[in-house]
């Protein structure tokens, strides 16, 4: 089924904006069933709200990072992007294979390559 723009009008601001046909396709790809009720600067306002109130101690706890939120990077249209994480190299204590890790090791434990991490799981 094609996606025509639609024409909605904004919950706060009472102006009109459109919901492109690229913007249906996207939140229909995410499982999104609801059309936006605000205008992108309106959006952002109460998205700049919500995190001053949680930022201030006003209202639910911040959520927790890597749940949803927090130290989670967002997507800001004209944002330079996320740096990319910083990787140390290891000798991997079980099969002594060089590996990249994401932290820097503490010296007091083993670190394992992923393909030996993942078998100390099972």
């Amino acid at each position: 089924m094609p996606f025509t723009d639609k024409k909605l009008v904004c919950k706060d601001c009472n102006e009109e904006f459109v919901f492109s046909s690229g913007q249906q396709e996207h939140h229909a790809k995410l499982g999104l069933r609801n059309e936006p009720k605000r205008c992108m600067v309106c959006r952002q306002a109460s998205r700049m709200r919500n995190e001053d109130r949680l930022l201030s101690g006003g209202g639910r706890r911040p959520p927790r990072p890597g749940f949803g939120g927090g130290d989670a990077p967002r997507f800001v249209p004209g944002a330079p992007p996320v740096a990319p994480r910083e990787m140390f190299t290891v000798t991997c204590g079980q099969c002594g294979r060089p590996a990249e890790v994401p932290f820097k090791p503490r010296g007091d434990r083993p670190v394992l390559c992923r393909d030996c991490f993942r078998g100390a799981r099972r």
